[in-house]
């Protein structure tokens, strides 16, 4: 991490941000206003519909967007390395090698991938809110909105067959209706090599200038046929340029900017610190299985990747928070709204006790934090198989209920796609299991050595003993015996004596009333405070305002724009030639060593002057990778995969004078499809050249 960051994040807030190319919009409130005024941009309604059915969102955790009329999709290599991880084999590993399909029979489908395109946006906000009435207890009001919820999204799968979800925004202060059309026949098109999609390894994550290829193409089937989707993007050959106005469209995952000081606050003292620490206790551990041999490290290579990346984001977050001008200006902030509101008769009455709320769910959540992480949040049981099993376990019980009393996950709307994950024929590797859950039931004791439910699942075994047993034990890598149980309900589930359902049983009792803890008396009581906050904002901004981010399509806007970094001018491009200049400074040697086919054509490329990465203002967050960049008449110009480290601190607070979202050029791609790859005809079905 640069040392820079911690001077950029002392100017956050210090000066008004009225200008900045702030906000992840969503599609049916664009500011189009600040389009007009700003950019003397008016965008019309087909062509918000367009950009927002030409994107995608990948249940891998990332977005993307078709690029052809044959159902060719684009997102980044990092997306779609869950995708090439499962699909390869100790003979065949498309993560290292990459791979090209030259014909539709060639493309190879992904186990369980689904990718999802908004189809329609429906305010819903008054029907949720109706079925909480006055005097309802907390735990009360939290089944009424779950179960109205449950039952809006089945109406609308019944009637559209879509996927339905009903998302909270500004954290409880509206209810939007989102209806996906859903594709789960997914097939790889073409990858780079893992060693040109992330060059420069975790040196480069999070810093700029870069140089990386970080694309995957895929094409949605159905029906055994590629589909021909009626939008998608048109592809740009000279992309994106210098000050250009960009827009950015796609799924950021999660911000906090609207929570209160006291919430931040835990965030900086409890939650970051807590999570830091088990990233960077399994990226030791992953590090250390890698390493035993080349096998290894495929097998480890796609969870290790993520650890990394949240390790080094989380050291970003903490950082910002550890500021004291950005806790200062977070505070003073909130100062003044509390202020406005307490002036006001009205305003007070309805929204005034909102932050204590806040501050008595937090004070609520700090005793049980640690022990709901470890039993209910899955961290004592590092294991893909665990994981099953509980879903299992729970999916027999929740599904004799009826739907709007179910846990959410577990409502009919969204079984498809649970069961599509639970029974996927992804591999599991018995070995890495046995040494993920050995140490997560190590770490368990831990922080909880009197705990006689530890005790009890480790049966007088060590951790290791009580793994491999486990793992070796259990029929659950058999996606036949997962059907048998999922699909044989409750009675199925209580029938089986799998080890590993057998400790899920063991420990559901107490993950449950955690569960119960945290859903009726911590995010009830937050969700209800700050549909109060949001709304106090709506009365005293005046000015239009987004919602934090919840992996729903959003649009974000900006400039191509350079920065300015220790007093250095950094342009807005990379070029595809300094790819080789930037390998040779670090001696060409670890994650700055190019692959073979770019080293076979660096006679042919290093002094080409095409760009390949650039950055822009536009706001991003985890979950925007493989996001398109488009231009005013809707072309695809890059592709984002990734933020500078001044970034970072945007999960809280936007700042644009230094951090920039970073992207692959579309100029930049074709160069590299033709002269390194020489795919023709995927280029041919993105340009019609």
């Amino acid at each position: 991490m640069r040392k820079s960051l911690l001077a950029v994040l002392g100017l956050l807030l210090a000066l008004p941000l009225a200008a900045a190319d702030e906000g992840m919009w969503l599609f049916n409130r664009t500011p189009n206003a600040i389009f007009k005024q700003r950019y003397n941009f008016e965008p019309t309604q087909a062509w918000l519909d367009h950009l927002q059915k030409s994107s995608i969102r990948f249940n891998s955790g990332g977005s993307g967007s078709f690029v052809s009329a044959d159902g060719l999709a684009l997102t980044n290599h990092h997306v779609g390395l869950d995708c090439l991880a499962k699909i390869s084999t100790k003979d065949h590993d498309y993560v290292t090698t990459g791979y090209h399909a030259k014909t539709h029979a060639e493309e190879v489908k992904c186990v369980d991938l689904e990718l999802n395109v908004l189809q329609s946006i429906e305010d819903v906000t008054a029907r949720v809110n109706a079925s909480v009435t006055p005097g309802m207890t907390t735990a009360a009001a939290q089944a009424a909105r779950r179960g109205v919820m449950s039952a809006i999204e089945q109406e609308s799968v019944q009637k559209t067959g879509m996927r339905s979800d009903v998302v909270t925004l500004f954290q409880g202060g509206e209810y939007h209706l989102y209806r996906y059309k859903k594709y789960t026949d997914v097939r790889l098109v073409f990858a780079p090599e893992v060693g040109i999609a992330f060059f420069g390894g975790d040196p480069d994550n999070f810093e700029y200038p870069r140089y990386d290829l970080d694309v995957c193409f895929f094409r949605a089937y159905e029906n055994d046929k590629p589909v021909h989707p009626a939008d998608y993007l048109k592809w740009s050959e000279t992309g994106a340029k210098d000050n250009d106005l960009v827009f950015v469209s796609g799924h950021p995952g999660s911000t906090s900017r609207l929570n209160t000081f006291a919430h931040l606050q835990f965030f900086r003292d409890v939650a970051y610190p807590f999570t830091l620490n088990i990233f960077r206790r399994r990226e030791v551990l992953l590090t250390n299985y890698a390493q035993r041999s080349i096998e290894n490290d495929r097998r480890a290579h796609d969870e290790l990747f993520g650890i990394k990346n949240s390790r080094k984001a989380y050291l970003g977050r903490i950082a910002g928070l550890q500021d004291p001008a950005v806790l200062k200006a977070k505070g003073a902030t909130e100062a003044l709204m509390r202020q406005q509101v307490t002036r006001d008769p009205q305003l007070n009455a309805a929204y005034g006790d909102a932050w204590q709320n806040v501050d008595a769910a937090i004070a609520t959540y700090r005793p049980i934090y640690t022990e709901f992480r470890f039993v209910e949040g899955g961290l004592a049981f590092n294991s893909s198989l665990f994981q099953t099993a509980k879903t299992l376990l729970r999916l027999g019980d929740e599904s004799t209920k009826p739907n709007g009393e179910r846990l959410r996950e577990y409502r009919e709307s969204n079984l498809p796609s649970l069961k599509q994950a639970l029974y996927s024929e992804a591999p599991i590797y018995e070995d890495l299991e046995t040494v993920t859950l050995a140490d997560s039931l190590s770490n368990w004791i831990e922080v909880a050595p009197n705990d006689p439910l530890v005790q009890q699942v480790l049966a007088g075994k060590s951790p290791q003993e009580r793994a491999s047993e486990l793992v070796r034990g259990t029929k659950l890598r058999d996606v036949a015996a997962r059907k048998a149980l999922g699909e044989g309900g409750q009675a199925a589930v209580d029938a089986s004596n799998d080890p590993m359902i057998q400790v899920a049983r063991m420990v559901d009792a107490r993950a449950r009333e955690l569960r119960r803890q945290y859903d009726d008396n911590i995010a009830e009581v937050l969700r209800q405070s700050y549909a109060k906050i949001a709304n106090a904002q709506f009365k005293t901004s005046g000015g239009e305002t987004y919602p934090d981010a919840t992996f729903t399509l959003r649009l974000s806007y900006g400039t191509v724009k350079g920065f300015t970094e220790n007093g250095q001018a950094v342009s807005w491009e990379t070029e595809i030639g300094g790819t080789f200049a930037h390998a040779a400074e670090h001696g060409n040697e670890g994650e700055f060593k190019l692959p073979a086919s770019w080293m076979a054509k660096k006679s042919l490329l290093e002094s080409d002057k095409t760009p390949y990465n650039f950055v822009m203002t536009a706001d991003i967050i985890g979950g925007n990778s493989g996001s398109p960049v488009v231009n005013r008449n809707n072309e695809f110009v890059g592709i984002i995969f990734d933020g500078n480290i001044q970034s970072l601190p945007w999960d809280y607070q936007f700042d644009d004078r230094v951090g920039r979202a970073v992207a692959v050029h579309s100029a930049g791609i074709l160069d590299a499809l033709r002269k390194v790859y020489g795919v023709t005809g995927l280029v041919k079905e993105l340009t019609g050249k």
